[in-house]
C-alpha cells in the first residue's frame, strides 16, 4: 500500500457504516470499492478506505496503521481508558464531533425485581460491553458495584443469572422494553466523531488531513442550514433578521427604482419552518425563497 496514501478506517456494517461513507462521499471522495472488499481507493485523492470492526479503529488508529478514524465515543473513550492505564499517554485525538451515531450509556434494571437504581446495585453485579467507563463511573461516585464484562446479547444477562444489571447503549430504549427492562442512569452521552493519529505526519498528509477535516466542517455546518431571499422593507431588517434562526449578518442588496425595500440574504443555521416565513411576512417580507445550502466553507 502507497505509505504516501491517508489511511481512513470506518466501521464495515453497523450503525455508523453508511452514515460515514456518505459523509466522505459529501467530501468530495470517489471511493471504488468492490462488493465486500475491505479495502477502497479515491480515485481522486491520496485517501484509502479500510473498512473494519468498530472495536478495531482505535487501535489501528493508535498503532499507525490508519491516520484517521470514524467511530463512536463511547469506543474511544473505552479504548483510551485500556490503553492508557499502560501507557500513560493520549495515542489518538478526537479532531471532530459528527451528527450521527447519537446514542446513550445508561444503567438498566428487570421490570420485576427490587433494584432499579444504582442506589440499590450496592455489592451486586452489573453486565456491561464496557467496563473502563463503568467502572471509571462507578470509582468516581462512590458505588460499590462488581463491573462484568460481557460479550454478546448484554440484555440477557440479568434473566441468564450473570448480573443484576446492565450498562449498555441506549438509542430508542426498545431493545430494553422488548427485554423487559428499564432504562436508568445515563452516565454518557455519545455520538460519531473523527479520531487521529497522534504520530507525526509528514507533510503531505498533514495537508491532506487538513483538507478533508475543512471539508468535514463544511459539510456538518450546512447539515441543515438554509439559504434565505426575501424582499424587505428596510426599516424592518432588524426585527426581520431576529425572526430568522441561528442567522449571521444579512447580505442587503438595494433594489432598482426603490430606496424603501431592499434584497436580504441570509444563511439560517438551522431548520426553516412555515411559521418563520408567516412571521417573516407579517413584518412585511415578500418573495420568500428558502434553499438548502449543499456546501460552505468559513
Amino acid at each position: 500500500m502507497n505509505k504516501k496514501r491517508i489511511k481512513i478506517a470506518i466501521q464495515k456494517s453497523g450503525r455508523l457504516a453508511d452514515h460515514s461513507s456518505d459523509l466522505l462521499k459529501k467530501c468530495g471522495l470517489v471511493v471504488s470499492r468492490n462488493k465486500g472488499q475491505l479495502i477502497g481507493y479515491a480515485e481522486n485523492m491520496p485517501f484509502d478506505l479500510l473498512f473494519v470492526r468498530d472495536d478495531d479503529i482505535p487501535s489501528l488508529v493508535k498503532d499507525n496503521l490508519a491516520d484517521l478514524g470514524i467511530v463512536g465515543l463511547n469506543v474511544v473513550l473505552e479504548k483510551q481508558f485500556e490503553y492508557t492505564n499502560s501507557t500513560q499517554k493520549e495515542l489518538f485525538s478526537i479532531e471532530e464531533y459528527l451528527d450521527f451515531g447519537q446514542c446513550r450509556l445508561s444503567f438498566a434494571y428487570p421490570e420485576v425485581g427490587d433494584i432499579q437504581s444504582l442506589d440499590q446495585l450496592a455489592n451486586k453485579k452489573v453486565a456491561t460491553s464496557y467496563p473502563f467507563i463503568v467502572s471509571d463511573y462507578l470509582e468516581r461516585e462512590n458505588f460499590d458495584v462488581e463491573v462484568i464484562k460481557f460479550s454478546g446479547a448484554l440484555e440477557l444477562a440479568p434473566s441468564l443469572g450473570s448480573a443484576d444489571a446492565i450498562c449498555d447503549l441506549v438509542s430508542s430504549g426498545r431493545t430494553l422494553r422488548v427485554h423487559n427492562l428499564n432504562e436508568g442512569e445515563s452516565i454518557l452521552e455519545s455520538t460519531a466523531v473523527v479520531i487521529k493519529s497522534q504520530n507525526i505526519l509528514d507533510p503531505f498528509k498533514q495537508e491532506w488531513i487538513r483538507k478533508l477535516l475543512e471539508r468535514i466542517s463544511g459539510v456538518l455546518q450546512v447539515r441543515e442550514s438554509k439559504y434565505v431571499m426575501m424582499h424587505a422593507p428596510r426599516n424592518s431588517i432588524d426585527k426581520i433578521t431576529e425572526l430568522i434562526p441561528g442567522t449571521e449578518s444579512p447580505t442587503i442588496i438595494p433594489l432598482e427604482g426603490t430606496d424603501e425595500t431592499v434584497a436580504l440574504h441570509v444563511v439560517c443555521k438551522e431548520d426553516v419552518f412555515w411559521e418563520t416565513l408567516e412571521n417573516l411576512k407579517q413584518e412585511g417580507a415578500s418573495s420568500i425563497l428558502v434553499v438548502p445550502v449543499e456546501k460552505m466553507l468559513v
